[in-house]
């Protein structure tokens, strides 16, 4: 009698102590809904990698010349959102050159030291003694706050400027304005380019940061070069896949001020015809993107540059922001 019960003890003993031990281990199991549900979570990240992946894929291993200016110069959040951009696409495999100005900078210094600020043909009349101050302010201050930007992220950014390594060599610009020619000072034009600093540093995995001065072709001094032409003779010259232009507006309106509607794309006959009607702004930005994509360069763009990481969404998105110029078909095209 007492080794029935004590068998039956040790039965239900037993039988317990597993329904327990299954409870249990189902109850640490997450659930077919829960699992299901993390996973649509995360679906909308995995489908904007997924459409980036064919502009991933055309874009691996191509230049890309990035003019860097307008309101993304002096907005704290629109500059770091530029330098996250600028170091997104150096380690998606792209090879990104940043080219900048500093107009809101130099106003700035010449007021501060008693200079006058003045404009002829949309370039800034440049004396010896401005030049002095806008060599300062191109390479010992905007250019040194973007390269920190940038290396907040990994030691990437190199600065240098035109004169380094007879990168950028000028000649003396002068505008004509009502048929005669205009002196504007030490204003450049560019005469001749070497890539050899810039394609070195590509070559090690940089990202070169170029100031906007020129050493002078002909004399001992140095030129100011207006940046949306140099990056774009740069693009031309580096064989670019991409000249990118910020600027302050959306792009080129087609029929401003009466229409805020923005040209996505045209060819540059389309362009050249258009030329002679611009603001004064936008012609130096629009003729270097003329002169990229008839150089070599397959797309120029002039995107929003107050938009935030809007080189991410022109480069990595179907949809794209901003004005898109590329080169004339030719025949055979379609």
């Amino acid at each position: 009698m007492s080794e029935t019960t004590n068998t039956t003890t040790n039965t239900a003993t037993n039988t317990a102590t597993n329904t327990a031990t299954n409870t249990a281990t189902k109850s640490n199991q997450p659930s077919s809904a829960a699992s299901t549900t993390r996973k649509h979570t995360a679906l909308p990240k995995a489908q904007i990698l997924i459409e980036a992946l064919p502009w991933l894929t055309r874009h691996h291993g191509k230049t890309v010349v990035i003019k860097f200016g307008g309101n993304a110069m002096i907005d704290e959040e629109l500059k770091s959102a530029f330098a996250q951009d600028v170091v997104f696409l150096r380690h998606a495999g792209l090879k990104p050159v940043v080219v900048h100005g500093g107009g809101p900078q130099i106003s700035a210094a010449l007021d501060r030291a008693g200079l006058v600020s003045e404009f002829k043909a949309g370039l800034r009349v440049t004396t010896p003694e401005a030049m002095d101050v806008v060599r300062m302010v191109l390479a010992g201050q905007v250019q040194r706050e973007l390269v920190g930007l940038l290396n907040q992220h990994g030691p990437l950014a190199v600065g240098i400027t035109g004169e380094d390594a007879h990168t950028l060599s000028a000649v003396r610009h002068q505008p004509v304005i009502d048929g005669e020619p205009v002196d504007i000072g030490r204003v450049g034009e560019i005469a001749a380019i070497d890539t050899g600093a810039i394609q070195a540093l590509l070559d090690d995995g940089r990202i070169p940061v170029v100031s906007s001065i020129a050493r002078s072709q002909d004399d001992d001094h140095v030129y100011n070069v207006n940046a949306d032409t140099a990056a774009a003779a740069l693009a031309a010259a580096l064989g670019a896949e991409t000249l990118m232009v910020l600027t302050d507006v959306e792009g080129l309106y087609e029929d401003w001020p009466h229409s805020d509607e923005v040209i996505s794309r045209l060819t540059a006959s389309e362009l050249e015809k258009l030329l002679p009607e611009l603001s004064s702004g936008m012609v130096p930005k629009m003729e270097g993107c003329l002169h990229a994509v008839r150089n070599g360069v397959t797309t120029a763009r002039v995107i929003d540059g107050r938009v935030q990481h809007s080189i991410l969404l022109e480069i990595f998105t179907d949809e794209g922001i901003g004005t898109m110029v590329v080169p004339d078909e030719t025949t055979g095209e379609s």
